[in-house]
């Protein structure tokens, strides 16, 4: 089968391997749809992330959908031919966090695409069924593969626990913070604050009914006048960078709370203290996201939350690097870029 392999920083490379062989309590799983994440770029561009180093040639690629080849025997849950999106965080499911309820804490999780397991830009991959979740029969693998990202929206908004009526500001537009556009509109949250320095995704924040303003606007000052000179009650980061985390915490109001989504390269969380303090902030950091796939299938199956249009690049496995490339420079007004193994 053709897999594609990080061999270090930049270096992309698809090459051919064995097929894998299920271990008796895991289906197989033929790879339909890989989305590129920017957390990948991490991985892609310095080898890391924080301190977690790939130092051996690894398979990229957590959000991903794929078809059920075979399934382990026994199992009553999967169907050869069953479309399916991947949970990529494989939690014990015994440990002290497993059983309190938060799986993405796990003490001994496994992650596709972060080392030490291969994530999901092969041709085929073994997974163990209670990570995969059939997709109703109008869905698609690309709809399948933005489950995940849309899952960490869903996480991001439990975290920030907004009331109907709230008013709410997104930092960051990219694929996440456009997921968090569109259940802010569903919520019933207003005004709708979206920030984002690049114009075409402000235009997308925009048309999914948000306010839409640039970082180089006086924020606190427009921010203000949009919500009676308080402030926004709940902000939620979503650029991964560290100047969008001090701007969360400037919008938002006395008393508010600041939901920490992205992952800068700095790998630091700096703010202004006398802001956070002054303002009693309550501040909160997502993990990834966890036991969010139901939710997030229903909402796209209603036609709630849209995810098609999020999808701006399709290419081939062979042509991955350039998915990275563009991913990477923010070009060619990519949002999200779709690799088909």
């Amino acid at each position: 089968m053709k897999a594609l392999r990080l061999f270090g920083p930049r270096d992309l490379r698809v090459v051919e391997e064995a097929m894998p062989t299920p271990a008796a309590d895991e289906a197989l799983v033929r790879v339909r749809a890989v989305s590129v994440c920017h957390s990948d770029i991490h991985y892609y561009r310095d080898g890391r992330i924080g301190d977690t180093v790939s130092d051996t040639p690894l398979v990229l690629g957590h959000e991903f959908a794929g078809e059920v080849v075979e399934v382990p025997r026994g199992d009553d849950t999967l169907h050869p031919g069953d479309l399916v999106a991947v949970e990529p965080a494989v939690s014990c499911g015994r440990c002290r966090y497993c059983r309190e309820g938060n799986p993405n804490l796990c003490q001994y999780l496994l992650f596709a695409g972060v080392p030490p397991m291969d994530g999901g830009l092969r041709e085929y991959i073994p997974y163990r069924p209670e990570f995969l979740f059939p997709l109703p029969a109008r869905m698609t693998a690309e709809q399948g593969a933005l489950l995940e990202p849309l899952g960490v929206a869903l996480h991001a908004w439990d975290l920030a626990k907004p009331r109907v009526g709230h008013s709410v500001a997104v930092v960051g537009c990219g694929p996440i913070g456009l997921l968090l556009v569109q259940i802010a509109r569903i919520a019933g949250v207003t005004p709708i604050v979206a920030v984002e320095p690049l114009a075409y995704r402000r235009d997308a924040a925009a048309e999914l009914g948000a306010t839409a303003l640039t970082p180089n606007e006086d924020l606190a000052e427009r921010v203000a006048a949009l919500t009676g000179g308080h402030g926004v009650d709940v902000a939620i980061e979503a650029a991964g960078t560290m100047p969008a985390q001090e701007e969360a915490a400037r919008i938002v109001k006395r008393g508010g709370r600041v939901v920490l989504v992205g992952i800068p390269p700095e790998d630091e969380l700096v703010m202004t203290h006398h802001i956070v303090r002054r303002k009693g902030l309550t501040i909160k950091v997502a993990r990834r996201m966890k036991l969010t796939y139901p939710r997030a299938i229903t909402l796209v199956r209603q036609g709630m939350i849209h995810l098609d249009p999020l999808v701006t690049h399709r290419l081939p496995l062979e042509e991955a690097d350039r998915a990275f490339r563009v991913v990477e420079a923010y070009a060619e007004g990519v949002v999200k870029a779709i690799v088909t193994p």
